[in-house]
């Protein structure tokens, strides 16, 4: 995805190979690094010492130096690491569990209990066996796992770019992708059940109005789509009979639900929808 003249891609394209082609022509790029990878520059990115700078969106950034010809920025989310840790506490405690009173078992019934748990990449990160054969939550694994909470790495050729704007730049790809996965999952792009290009298209274009539209109105309330949506959905419309006739009306809104449409500049909905008075005999 490009940005302000810059490739922003993920760390699927971060291959020496493609980062030497895109230098060649002169083109800038910011790329995200698999911090997990086991890399040289990985490691040495997270050996250096610095303080973190807080930018915007809950998002703290350190630039390091271990390269002439590009530049290495850590971003840091305490939120994320908050996630990361709890969800590495899960995954421990269910490797607990699966090895529990596995001590009592034979050899070959461990190995086979540890052939079943290696198919689980989630658990069998953090299981080691003993020379012995026996099964056990690798301790060191999971404090090294520590160091890489909330934490991803990016690298850039732009010599210029603050590691601010690296980040930030990064972070509309993360968007991106977001939108694509609203697209086809929260708006429902697929199927589509149309065989004429011209419906394909109308199809498609409604669902990007849909997203842009979600988009707008994210940006102007300051909160998520899902969030929003599940605020106004609890706006209700009820059928009431009684001697005066049916009358259909809606819950009263709540302080949110008035500050969110009143934001948009979307009017209330009537209170009354439909009165029916019954014919007098």
């Amino acid at each position: 995805m490009p940005v302000q003249g810059r490739l922003v891609a993920d760390r699927g394209f971060s291959s020496a190979e493609n980062r030497r082609y895109l230098r060649k022509g002169g083109g800038s790029y910011i790329i995200g690094e698999k911090l997990r990878s086991g890399s040289a520059e990985a490691a040495a990115a997270l050996s250096r010492q610095g303080r973190y700078k807080d930018i915007a969106q809950n998002l703290k950034v350190k630039e390091v130096r271990i390269a002439e010809d590009e530049r290495f920025v850590i971003c840091f989310n305490p939120e994320a690491a908050e996630r990361d840790a709890a969800l590495r506490a899960k995954m421990i405690a269910r490797l607990e569990d699966a090895i529990a009173g596995s001590d009592q078992l034979s050899r070959d019934k461990r190995a086979e209990l540890r052939g079943v748990i290696s198919t689980k990449p989630g658990l069998n990160r953090y299981l080691r066996a003993t020379p012995g054969g026996l099964l056990r939550v690798d301790a060191a694994k999971a404090k090294a796992e520590e160091n890489l909470d909330g934490k991803y790495l990016l690298r850039t050729a732009d010599p210029k770019m603050t590691a601010e704007d690296i980040a930030l730049g990064y972070k509309q790809l993360l968007e991106v992708e977001r939108g694509w996965r609203d697209m086809k999952q929260v708006i429902d792009l697929r199927p589509v059940f149309h065989r004429r290009e011209d419906r394909i298209r109308a199809h498609v274009l409604l669902c990007w109005l849909a997203l842009l539209l979600a988009r707008i109105a994210e940006n102007a309330c300051g909160s998520t789509w899902p969030e929003l949506r599940r605020e106004l959905d609890k706006i209700q419309v009820g059928t009431f009979t009684g001697p005066a006739g049916i009358f259909r009306q809606r819950t009263e809104l709540t302080t949110n639900q008035r500050q969110i449409l009143k934001t948009l500049k979307i009017e209330a909905p009537p209170r009354i929808y439909q009165l029916k008075i019954p014919a007098e005999p």
